[in-house]
């Protein structure tokens, strides 16, 4: 006889089931058609596993789309937005968090208010600003405008998490002799390791997926995000390239994944870091 317990287990096993059918099976299709060839694609009836893989896809945008230079500038764009951001957010959120003052909430209030404005509102007077000042098409530049892209939504996560740390433990360090910046260190970035390594994976996919930024304030400096629209176009201009629209997803996706993976562990592991003893 099934007991209640067996059956419930078995209800959370379908739906886990499912739910990861939805999630990967989206990703499973597109690294198939990336290594499937364009002739075969189409093929009735649908075939879920290709009878002649082959990476031919992935050696046409490495040497046809300056595969190299994109990865590079990417990678330099990200790395230097997450470090600088990370930094800048911290600081940030723990003032609003720990000090009330009329000036922090009114500041507080506009960095909020600033994830409510489109990115088109600004594009042209930031786009004129960015030519005059010497920014435009520049590392420099568009690394200010992706610190700013992720400020507002890093803010507000980490200062509601320094909020939910009671400030007893910083009290308590103080008696044992401790300074700010040995608090800082030593106390409040442990318990904060969670929320960062979250915002850190929010704001990596955010920026590898960014698209107005690098194509309306950059010209000559390219990311994966805009090497879609640079991808030629098969027969007629109607018509799409699949399998290459295929490979370049999921050489964006590939990093998405790693990244997830390795700062995972950090993520569980941190979450019941830290507390107050009764």
């Amino acid at each position: 006889m099934i007991t209640r317990f067996k059956l419930e287990n078995i209800f959370k096993w379908i739906i886990a089931l499912t739910v990861s059918f939805i999630i990967l099976f989206p990703l499973y299709w597109i690294f198939i058609s990336s290594i499937t060839p364009a002739g075969e694609l189409f093929q009735r009836p649908i075939k879920y596993i290709p009878e002649n893989p082959t990476l031919s896809n992935y050696i046409y945008l490495i040497k046809n789309t300056g595969l190299y230079d994109k990865i590079i500038s990417t990678f330099i764009i990200i790395t230097t937005t997450l470090l600088i951001s990370t930094i800048i957010c911290v600081m940030a959120a723990y003032s609003f968090a720990r000090y009330d003052s009329i000036g922090l909430k009114i500041a507080f209030l506009f960095i909020l208010f600033s994830m409510l404005i489109p990115n088109v509102v600004t594009a042209r007077p930031l786009y004129d600003f960015m030519r005059k000042v010497g920014l435009y098409d520049t590392y420099t530049g568009l690394i200010i405008l992706y610190i700013s892209r992720v400020i507002p939504f890093t803010v507000l996560i980490l200062r509601n998490f320094v909020s939910n740390i009671p400030i007893t433990i910083e009290e308590a360090a103080a008696i044992d002799g401790a300074d700010f910046s040995q608090t800082i260190f030593h106390i409040i970035l442990p318990l904060m390791k969670p929320a960062i390594a979250t915002v850190s994976i929010t704001n990596f996919i955010m920026c590898l997926n960014e698209f107005f930024i690098p194509l309306f304030y950059a010209n000559n400096i390219q990311v994966l995000s805009t090497a879609i629209t640079q991808l030629p176009l098969q027969d007629n201009m109607y018509s799409v390239p699949w399998d290459l629209v295929s490979s370049m997803g999921w050489i964006i996706i590939l990093p998405i994944i790693i990244f997830v993976s390795v700062f995972e562990k950090q993520i569980m592991e941190g979450i019941m870091a830290g507390g107050v003893k009764a």
